[in-house]
């Protein structure tokens, strides 16, 4: 028995940027945070008892005998890519919701690929580990993916990621007060409904080129608050300033992004206190992170009532085995 665990991320800027479809030609820059929120996959070798070779849990069960038989797109591309060979059981289980902008899907894909990985006693990179994943969705399941959720959820930590044609480099952040600074203003709240990135998400890829201009002042916000981090000497102020800018871009890349529900949270966080906000992932549902004053949270948490909010502080680690039998 395997089991991995591997964070969830909040995405600060430059969303919209890890797009092949854009950084290939223009580079592209995002800066994010993993966060204390996880994904965790137990995978075994399934005993030869049974009818079928592959039992499978996570919001449906499937029990098939034949890898093309999955209907779990990132499960049965993930076996074909490590050419795993041995019935399998994999067991999924999360701090939060999927389809609600945390990157979850990567997350899973991160996990699963450290599972069957420590199962077949191979010893990957996070950097491999995050670079197979991208492999798998972008070009196996052919998803409408950005690049970015699969190197958070593999490194952990709060890095400024840079997207080029040739490599993508994670440079993690040493400004340890900033970063505290940051960890504690933060306020992430549930919508109370999820979304389909893929839909969203192909959507703005298909306008990508006719968006340019937002997508280059998206680029200038992520580059001066790569800048903060490093000197600013009010850092909340100074990203809540930038994440209102990006917010007002962010929302221009599709229709989609936003709605009168999420504009309807937005303005109660920002009326009862909050510098900042914006909806986190492709937009049109799921979390929306604010920046706040942390002394006004319980003002917050009174306006927000009704809602679900999570408190969550900063990963470190990122992807990990928690568990391995082979090695008790």
């Amino acid at each position: 028995m395997i089991v991995s665990r591997t964070p969830f991320r909040i995405s600060f800027f430059g969303g919209g940027t890890d797009f092949p479809q854009w950084y290939f030609k223009n580079g592209g820059k995002v800066i994010s945070t993993a966060i204390n929120k996880y994904c965790y996959i137990s995978a075994r070798i399934l005993p030869p008892f049974f009818k079928y070779n592959y039992r499978l849990r996570y919001f449906k069960d499937e029990h098939v005998s034949k890898i093309d038989q999955i209907k779990h797109p990132s499960i049965r591309e993930t076996i074909k890519y490590k050419k795993f060979k041995n019935n399998l059981e994999i067991v999924h289980n999360a701090d939060l919701p999927a389809q609600s902008g945390l990157g979850a899907s990567s997350s899973f894909t991160v996990g699963l690929l450290n599972c069957v990985g420590a199962i077949n006693n191979e010893l990957i990179s996070k950097k491999s580990l995050a670079m197979q994943a991208i492999d798998i969705e972008q070009n196996k399941i052919k998803e409408h993916v950005g690049s970015q959720d699969q190197m958070t959820a593999a490194f952990g930590g709060f890095n400024v990621i840079n997207f080029n044609s040739d490599f993508i480099e994670v440079k993690p952040v040493n400004s340890k007060k900033n970063i505290e600074k940051l960890e504690k203003s933060i306020f992430l709240i549930f919508t109370g409904f999820q979304r389909s990135a893929q839909k969203i998400e192909k959507q703005k890829i298909k306008k990508i080129f006719y968006k340019e201009s937002y997508y280059k002042e998206i680029q200038k916000i992520t580059n001066r608050a790569e800048e903060k981090i490093y000197y600013s000497k009010n850092i909340v102020d100074d990203f809540s300033e930038l994440m209102n800018e990006y917010w007002w871009y962010k929302k221009k890349l599709s229709e989609d992004v936003a709605n009168s529900k999420i504009n309807q949270i937005y303005n109660i966080g920002i009326k009862n206190g909050a510098y900042a906000g914006k909806i986190t992932g492709a937009g049109g549902g799921g979390f929306m992170v604010f920046f706040i004053d942390n002394k006004k949270r319980k003002v917050l948490e009174e306006a927000f009532k009704n809602y679900i909010t999570v408190p969550v502080s900063f990963d470190k680690i990122g992807s990990q085995i928690i568990y391995n039998q082979e090695l008790r």
